[in-house]
This record gives C-alpha cells, sequence and structure tokens, in this order.
C-alpha cells in the first residue's frame, strides 16, 4: 500500500525544524514575483518559526505541510489549509512552491493530494482559493485543478505601492471528485 500523502513526483510531510532555508527561499521567491512584501526576517526567526511548526497541533483542520520531492527528498513548497468552517463545510487553502520547482506539476499533485484529504477524509464540501488577479500561473493552475472563479474583489491588497485585485475561486467536493476520482487503496 502507498502512502495517501505521496504522489508520482512530490509527498506532503510535516515540517521539520531543518526546513528553515526552505522557508527563508520561499519567502524571498514570492517577493521577487510580486505577490508579497514583508520586512526582512532573520535567519534564526525562520529558525524559530519551522522549529515551533515542527511541534505544533493542528488548529482543528488548520495546518501547513511541506512538499518535497519523491525522488531527491527536496523540500520545493508547502500547502496548508487555513480558515476551516467545519459546520459550514468550506476552508480556504494556500500553496507555494520555490522558484526553482514551478511549472513541473508539484504544485497541482500537492493540492489533489491535500483537497482529496479535506473532501474525503473530512467530509468538507467546498474549498476557496484566494489568488491575486495578477498571478496568471496560480490562476491557470487552479482552473486545470477545476476551480471555477467565483468573485473579483477590487483594490482588496496593498501591494507594491498600489492596490490590487484579488480574485476568489472554489471547487465543490463533487466537482473536485469528478475531475480527481478517489485511488484505490
Amino acid at each position: 500500500m502507498t502512502s495517501f500523502w505521496k504522489g508520482e513526483r512530490i509527498r506532503l510531510r510535516g515540517i521539520e525544524p531543518d526546513d528553515w532555508t526552505g522557508f527563508m527561499r520561499f519567502a524571498e521567491d514570492e517577493e521577487h514575483l510580486g505577490d508579497l512584501l514583508n520586512p526582512p526576517r532573520s535567519a534564526e526567526g525562520f529558525r524559530a518559526w519551522t522549529k515551533e511548526q515542527a511541534t505544533a497541533t493542528p488548529d482543528g483542520d488548520c495546518f501547513q505541510l511541506a512538499i518535497e520531492t519523491v525522488d531527491t527528498g527536496e523540500l520545493v513548497g508547502a500547502v496548508g489549509s487555513y480558515h476551516a468552517d467545519p459546520r459550514a463545510g468550506w476552508f480556504e487553502y494556500g500553496i507555494t512552491i520555490g522558484a526553482d520547482h514551478r511549472r513541473k506539476g508539484h504544485a497541482a499533485q500537492a493540492a489533489v493530494l491535500l483537497l482529496r484529504f479535506m473532501f474525503a477524509e473530512r467530509r468538507y464540501h467546498k474549498c476557496e482559493a484566494r489568488i491575486f488577479a495578477h498571478n496568471e500561473a496560480s490562476l491557470a493552475l487552479h482552473r486545470r485543478l477545476g476551480f471555477v472563479e467565483e468573485g473579483l474583489l477590487r483594490d482588496r491588497v496593498f501591494l507594491a505601492g498600489r492596490h490590487r485585485d484579488l480574485v476568489v475561486m472554489g471547487i465543490l467536493s463533487d466537482e473536485f471528485a469528478h475531475v480527481h476520482p478517489m485511488r484505490e487503496a
């Protein structure tokens, strides 16, 4: 039997204290993409954060996982569920892939593994993703995964000196199951 958390090229796992350099790289990559601009953070800050994540208990169905390659075990990104509302049956998720590892299918595989868990095992009905309108690659990825554009939040975020739009995309559990059927155990 193969692990539920393993795809062809990637596996999802808990964050380890030694992952701090990868997360520091991801933060730099997001800044270069124009997706996030935060004050510089020290290496010690990243070390402390990953150490905390490594021992953290998930907050209900909100958690973050590392994405690593199956062949080399290299950390290539992170995926997580956020703002889960089990009563209403929806959650948000987010994903980041390091610049050197984009456009290799890692994000799609990681998203499918996470969504399969949340829909099939945790019984959620809907997933939402909020994506910067200028991030064409992420919008295209989510369309390929079966997400539907549900709305545009105009001037929702302030970034790089100006307001930017945010696209809300969503997928329902039955839509996901139609495009990504459960694999046999």
